[in-house]
């Protein structure tokens, strides 16, 4: 029999977590033919929560003796797998104990969005498969209740979100419900199947009203008075949950500061190769207005997989060696009811689905692109997709917790924003359109960090800033701040700050993670001087897995 080692442990977690969280299973394609959903209730949170430190207590049970016996380059692999499984284990338990898991109402990742994106991944090829749908369609109405239980239950112990989180979670339902989303996605079975379907997504459409009849009606006065800022202390376990790091927040204040006057320098420089003497917020507002753009959702969903497939041909072979699993990778038109931000979604553990690129359209059918090229080098190639493909391509080598739900946002979005930067290096964006659009999406990142630490630990804009001096940050100045900065408009900026209120420390994990990819880079070529081969770093930093902030940059500056 194999002796347990932090690997197996972690591996062995994962199957007892997608047991408890179905979604999980689907996720990682190591459920198939799954109907069931999650019980969200303080109940389901629980078996959790006692799976973890079951995981933990095992964990310390092996000691160091974990690594005796196996070759140095398995050792390695052992204490890196150990390191995250105890750091990521300990950073959730924390939120549990804290009681944040019963006021989970954000615009991104809650419940009710998981619950939609299942549907998204499931395979849909067959009768059998939708038939599966079909079931589990019919118990998004139990889910949907038990985190009903959740909210009801955080509402009794005083534990609430802010009523701005509410507020838009029902708005984001409001869309929903008037696409008939669950309805319109049945509608793609088989007719032979359509009726039992569609009375299915009836009932799951009914649920989701009721949902939001409950967070208006009840938990909206239950939260009235909850503050958007959570203070240090939230934020200090928020802030860990996403970089895997205790945060040192007036460093992390103090460099995004420092990167906003660097960019903001670099991007008056750019713009004015574009309308000499304009200010930067009219050039951006020009290429808006009358930029290069495409027309048409299909339209600028095709474009978006042709720069990805191009990326992947101008890449494979000269900066990464890419497995053929890994070189596909699919542009799709994120649902109704996403915030407005793009995002990915990871193929599955046997590139059966492959990854996924998402553009929410918000309503707009065109589409300026200067902003676009660089966003899907981060949501795509080389950015996360590539990264997180990699991670699948040698599962073998880590353990699934290393490759899967073990991420850490500070090692993912961090590469993903380094990706960008390493095609500007590169010369992808030499255009100077689509190099003001990189630069603004670094702005986005580096004001992103300052007004989140800002906002939720009440600090003051420093007095020799030119916007608002010596005042403390609130959600309306962040907004004002952002939009300044940024060239997004009204409704782009609000999702955002609505974003970074309700999972705080998360928006720093970017230039965070960054910070310590670029710190690592540099440190393996000062170590190998003319022998550094940027190729062969990148593949082997990519097969690392999953790492937290406190471990990224030690850990790159090792690899030749």
């Amino acid at each position: 029999m194999r002796p347990e080692t932090p690997r197996t442990l972690a591996d062995a977690y994962v199957e007892t977590l997608a047991d408890l969280d179905p979604l999980v299973g689907t996720m990682l394609g190591i459920r198939p033919g799954s109907d069931e959903l999650p019980d969200f209730s303080p109940d389901g949170l629980a078996a959790i929560a006692a799976a973890q430190r079951a995981t933990l207590a095992r964990l310390d049970a092996l000691g160091d003796a974990a690594a005796e016996g196996v070759g140095s380059a398995d050792a390695a692999v052992e204490r890196r797998a150990a390191r995250l499984l105890r750091e990521r284990l300990g950073a959730l338990l924390a939120l549990d104990e804290a009681g944040e898991n019963l006021r989970q109402v954000s615009n991104l990742f809650a419940p009710p969005q998981q619950l939609r994106s299942v549907f998204l991944q499931m395979p849909a090829a067959t009768p059998d498969d939708w038939a599966v749908i079909g079931r589990r369609l019919g118990n998004v109405p139990a889910a949907l209740a038990s985190y009903r239980a959740s909210l009801q239950e955080g509402a009794r112990r005083g534990l609430t979100a802010a009523p701005r989180q509410a507020e838009t979670m029902a708005g984001q339902l409001d869309a929903l419900l008037e696409a008939d989303w669950f309805r319109d996605f049945a509608s793609g079975g088989p007719e032979a199947q359509r009726a039992e379907l569609t009375a299915a997504a009836g009932r799951a459409t009914e649920a989701l009203a009721a949902l939001r009849s409950y967070l208006r009606e009840e938990y909206l006065p239950a939260a009235a008075g909850t503050p958007d800022a959570v203070g240090a202390e939230r934020y200090r376990l928020g802030a860990r949950r996403w970089t895997g790091s205790e945060v040192d927040t007036a460093d992390a204040y103090a460099y995004g500061w420092a990167e906003f006057h660097r960019l903001e320098a670099e991007m008056r420089s750019v713009a004015g190769r574009i309308l000499p003497g304009e200010p930067t917020a009219a050039v951006l507002a020009h290429l808006e207005r009358e930029g290069e753009a495409i027309e048409g959702v299909e339209e600028i969903r095709a474009w978006l997989q042709d720069l990805m497939n191009e990326a992947i041909d101008a890449l494979d072979g000269t900066h990464f060696d890419l497995a053929e699993p890994v070189r596909r990778v699919e542009a799709r038109v994120a649902p109704p009811g996403s915030a407005a931000a793009p995002y990915y979604t990871r193929p599955s553990l046997d590139f059966s689905r492959p990854g996924m690129t998402w553009l929410p359209t918000q309503g707009a059918t065109r589409f300026p692109v200067w902003h676009l090229v660089s966003t899907w080098y981060h949501e795509g190639v080389p950015g996360h997709h590539l990264q997180l493909a990699q991670w699948v391509h040698v599962k073998e080598r880590l353990s699934r917790f290393q490759v899967s739900v073990g991420s850490v946002s500070a090692t993912t979005e961090g590469w993903a924003l380094y990706a960008e930067r390493l095609m500007d290096e590169l010369g992808f964006l030499s255009d100077p359109a689509r190099r003001l659009g990189y630069l603004s999406g670094q702005m986005v990142r580096a004001v992103r960090v300052i007004i989140d630490i800002g906002m939720h630990l009440g600090l003051t804009i420093p007095a020799n800033e030119e916007f608002h001096p010596g005042e403390v940050w609130t959600p309306r100045l962040a907004a004002e701040f952002f939009a300044l900065h940024t060239g997004h408009d009204a409704a782009y900026t609000e999702s955002e700050i609505v974003r970074y209120l309700g999972m705080p420390g998360q928006a720093i994990s970017y230039k965070m993670g960054e910070r310590a990819w670029v710190a690592g880079r540099e440190a393996a070529r000062a170590a190998a001087g003319a022998a550094f081969d940027p190729k062969s770093w990148h593949m082997a930093a990519l097969s690392l897995g999953s790492l937290g902030l406190d471990d990224l940059t030690a850990e790159l500056s090792t690899l030749g």
